[in-house]
């Protein structure tokens, strides 16, 4: 697991609340991440992991209580924040024409990375993402797997603090599961990562953040949550993927 022993409080919600006329998305979330830390956010589809993330990122605005990143407010600092921020989306959007080389050029020239940097980091993130043997193929062509990690690969060029993802294991056969699990602990980064399968929760991730109907219900190491009789009956009445 990675090493969190830095106090340093890189994201933090207090009072996160996100409403649709009478529908509650999410309400009243108040937890912190330190810096280093794997937090796998936990909960059943539909819990509101989702919107809480777009919140995170500046994505959505909250109808009520705050985000920080970094210290930052998200709602009054979206450029600064976005600067310091890797975002994921599930199914996250890839142009299927290009290939990860020249996506990757793309997306350093549209954030006005210096060519001497972006290419440096391109060939960083391209060993950090194993994508060496398909670097010249058009995204199109290749497998669920390997997008993902070309969309990991652009969330990391720009060597974001936070890295916030969506379900990156969505989708994938388990050979390709497990090279996605391998990449992220490597990462060595401060990372929320969303999940509604149980078995990501102990290969991945320091600790656990479960929220059901939009509300934290536990907060704890995978240890924890293993001990907690309270959630037995919860976790038998969700549809959750045990494996």
């Amino acid at each position: 697991m990675s090493d969190h022993s830095s106090s340093e409080i890189m994201i933090e919600t207090q009072g996160l609340s996100k409403y649709y006329g009478d529908f509650i998305a999410v309400e009243d979330l108040n937890f912190s991440i330190k810096q280093g830390e794997v937090v796998a956010f936990l909960g059943p589809n539909g819990a509101g992991k989702s919107t809480t993330m777009k919140m995170l990122t500046g994505y959505l605005a909250p109808s009520a209580g705050t985000a920080k990143v970094c210290g930052m407010e998200v709602a009054g600092n979206r450029d600064e924040v976005a600067n310091r921020i890797g975002y994921l989306p599930e199914n996250g959007p890839l142009y299927e024409e290009m290939t990860p080389l020249t996506l990757l050029n793309f997306f350093g020239d549209a954030r006005s990375m210096d060519g001497n940097y972006k290419a440096k980091r391109i060939s960083e993130v391209t060993e950090q993402c194993a994508l060496g043997t398909v670097l010249n193929k058009p995204i199109g062509k290749l497998s669920r797997g390997f997008r993902q990690r070309v969309g990991m690969a652009n969330v990391l060029l720009h060597e974001p603090d936070v890295l916030i993802m969506d379900e990156p294991t969505a989708g994938l056969d388990p050979n390709q599961v497990l090279e996605v699990r391998k990449t992220i602990k490597g990462l060595g980064k401060t990372i929320l990562l969303s999940t509604h399968i149980l078995q990501e929760v102990p290969e991945m991730a320091d600790r656990i953040i479960l929220i059901n109907q939009g509300r934290l219900i536990f907060e704890g190491t995978p240890e924890d949550l293993k001990n907690e009789p309270s959630l037995d009956s919860w976790f038998n009445s969700q549809t959750m993927e045990a494996a």
